[in-house]
């Protein structure tokens, strides 16, 4: 991997998970001593980031990471819900192809099994780190199976933006077990190869997480406080 790359995809991970909080500066000599490389590649790390939109030229300061807020969730998920639906739908097209259909179909079988099996620990507290792994698995198998690398390339592009959205949104243990039914059932969907359903599947679960991701849950910690432990709500 290029050093650029590295660079580029270290600083978006921290900014994602909120490492590198808004107004961060982002300093070119401090960078590159960090990350141990020339400012050269830092350079094209931090355009690609001005790029994504996850960083932006302040003047007198550099580059900074950009601010981030929920008022902003209305517009992404419009853009969402019309591209996450248009792959899903894609996706159990392709399953349905009797030719192609039946591996992939079986990878989206076991993953709505292992979101069922997620739900019970979800409601009772657990921790969610690995259900978020099992959720990227899911969005990277949707990308595969959707059979368009324009659509699965401006998913993932969205899905940056989204992630940093659901770190100011308040955990809850119920939802997440809801979530989690929510995704089994797109899985499922795509894995009988049906279209309609796993659209339909898919609208159902994007407006009940943005609607949480707008209110916040009453069992959740006070996001106000800065020793409130933050975790990433579900997509």
């Amino acid at each position: 991997m290029r050093a650029s790359d590295r660079a580029y995809r270290a600083l978006r991970q921290e900014i994602v998970e909120g490492a590198l909080p808004p107004g961060a500066v982002l300093g070119e000599v401090e960078q590159s001593a960090r990350l141990g490389l020339s400012r050269t590649p830092l350079r094209e790390a931090l355009s690609r980031l001005v790029a994504d939109g996850l960083a932006a030229p302040a003047t007198g300061r550099g580059v900074v990471v950009t601010a981030v807020s929920l008022d902003e969730a209305p517009q992404l998920f419009d853009l969402r819900i019309a591209l996450e639906t248009l792959a899903a739908r894609r996706a159990a097209e392709q399953i349905a192809d009797p030719v192609d259909g039946d591996t992939t179909g079986e990878c989206f079988s076991e993953l709505a099994a292992r979101f069922e099996q997620a739900t019970a620990k979800l409601s009772q507290g657990e921790d969610p780190t690995a259900y978020y792994a099992l959720t990227a698995q899911l969005d990277a198998a949707l990308d595969a199976a959707s059979g368009n690398s324009y659509l699965a390339e401006s998913l993932r592009g969205l899905r940056l933006h989204l992630g940093r959205l659901r770190r100011l949104a308040r955990n809850s243990p119920a939802r997440l077990a809801a979530s989690a039914q929510e995704h089994a059932a797109i899985a499922r969907a795509i894995a009988a190869g049906d279209p309609e359903l796993a659209a339909a599947s898919t609208v159902v679960h994007l407006h009940q997480a943005l609607a949480h991701l707008r209110s916040g849950a009453p069992d959740s910690p006070d996001t106000t406080d800065p020793a409130s432990t933050l975790q990433e709500r579900p997509a």
